[in-house]
């Protein structure tokens, strides 16, 4: 087989093989340029607490998994952080199916847990802002080499063709010129 062939062969499959993952990555990355990101489903859970919050990340945490526990829901994928200190304590984790969060209320033996649990395309948001679970992100670390060997074999197949060369060498300088203008104006 010759190495025209199996170019070819290479950028069909895999072209074929990721188009669905790419197609989401397309669609939630242009629609959230414009403000369109998904909705959630909000409830908030009022809690007494035995001592006030801390501020440490890993008690925080613990508290939160002990009440979603109780609810029979599953913690967030993402990271958590924690924001604030006092009164205006809050520990927020992120999720491709669920946000949670807990804030202190205004007597320091209260505070609310919030989940707010995504909507079908909230959700595919989440995954591409890297929200998911590590399932999803190494699939999608897969997902960009195989993108990256589309792209280039394509290049190497239209150099290849000496009608298409001088067509593939202007576009991609002048791809290039205007990706490098559009991150110097922006």
């Amino acid at each position: 087989m010759s190495s025209r062939a199996s170019l070819i062969k290479a950028h069909l499959f895999l072209a074929t093989f990721i188009f669905p993952a790419v197609l989401m990555f397309l669609v939630t990355g242009g629609l959230y340029t414009w403000g369109i990101k998904g909705s959630y489903v909000t409830q908030d859970y009022p809690l007494t607490l035995t001592e006030p919050l801390s501020g440490d990340m890993s008690s925080l945490k613990s508290l939160v998994e002990k009440e979603l526990q109780q609810l029979s829901l599953a913690a967030p994928t993402g990271n958590a952080k924690v924001k604030g200190s006092g009164s205006s304590l809050a520990l927020e984790w992120t999720g491709s199916k669920r946000d949670v969060s807990l804030a202190a209320g205004a007597d320091p033996l209260s505070a609310t847990l919030t989940v707010r649990e995504t909507t079908w395309y909230r959700n595919l948001v989440q995954l591409h802002k890297a929200k998911g679970g590590q399932v999803f992100k190494v699939y999608a670390a897969l997902l960009a080499v195989g993108l990256f060997l589309i792209l280039f074999t394509g290049f190497l197949m239209a150099l290849q063709m000496p009608r298409y060369r001088r067509l593939t060498i202007i576009s991609s300088l002048s791809g290039l010129v205007l990706f490098g203008l559009a991150v110097v104006v922006s």
